[in-house]
C-alpha cells in the first residue's frame, strides 16, 4: 500500500498485534497522540478519514516489519510480516551481540 490507499482501523490493529507493538510505541514512532491512534482503530472497517496520520501510522507499522496488501484479484486487503520467524531471531541475536553503535538504515 502506498500514500494515499485506503487504511482502516482494522488493518492496523491487525498490523500492529503481528508486530508485537503495543499502542504507546505505534503512537509514539508515528508521531501521533495515542488517543488518535485509538480512535483509528475504534474505526473497525472503516476508512480512516485522516490521510497525514494513517499515512504515518502505516510508515511506522512498515519499520516494525509489516508489509500491507493492497485489495485485488477479488481479495480484501491485508497485511503480513515482512520478515519470517527466521529472520526475527537473527535479526534479535545479532541486535543483542552488541559492539559499536552504527547507522544501519538501508537506502
Amino acid at each position: 500500500m502506498g500514500k494515499g490507499d485506503q487504511m482502516t482501523g482494522r488493518l492496523i490493529a491487525a498490523a500492529r498485534t503481528l508486530t508485537g507493538i503495543n499502542p504507546a510505541e505505534l503512537a509514539k514512532a508515528a508521531g501521533i497522540a495515542p488517543a488518535t491512534l485509538a480512535q483509528m482503530e475504534a474505526g473497525g472497517s472503516a476508512i480512516v478519514e485522516a490521510a497525514d496520520a494513517a499515512d504515518a501510522v502505516r510508515r511506522a507499522l512498515e519499520n516494525f516489519g509489516a508489509q500491507f496488501i493492497p485489495e485485488g484479484d477479488g481479495m480484501g486487503a491485508g497485511v503480513r510480516l515482512r520478515f519470517t520467524r527466521q529472520d526475527v531471531k537473527q535479526i534479535g541475536r545479532l541486535e543483542g551481540e552488541g559492539g559499536l553503535v552504527g547507522e544501519d538504515d538501508v537506502p
